[in-house]
């Protein structure tokens, strides 16, 4: 990913992280972390099907599409559970190379 990539991702969990502390009327992703956790894990494990099935129909502007979807989803549920993305960037860096 290029640097510009990653630094959107830090900016947009930024984003997310801030619209949990104080939900803006309106936000979809206030709306979500009102739902609770149950809601969200439902849109991550709905949104994993929809790239998984994009993937299988070999439609790369629809896997992108739906790819996008799941890393917010994702970006919220780790929100939710206090979880930064550089968390799971350590533990992926922390696993054996191949």
């Amino acid at each position: 990913m290029s640097s510009s990539g990653s630094e959107f991702l830090a900016t947009l969990e930024d984003i997310i992280h801030a619209r949990r502390s104080a939900p803006p009327d309106g936000s979809y992703t206030a709306e979500l972390f009102a739902a609770g956790a149950r809601r969200i894990a439902q849109k991550v494990g709905e949104e994993a099907v929809e790239v998984a099935l994009a993937s299988v129909a070999g439609d790369r502007d629809e896997i992108v599409n739906e790819a996008a979807d799941l890393v917010y989803h994702l970006l919220v549920l780790l929100a939710n559970q206090e979880i930064r993305l550089a968390d799971v960037a350590a533990t992926l860096a922390a696993r054996p190379k191949v």
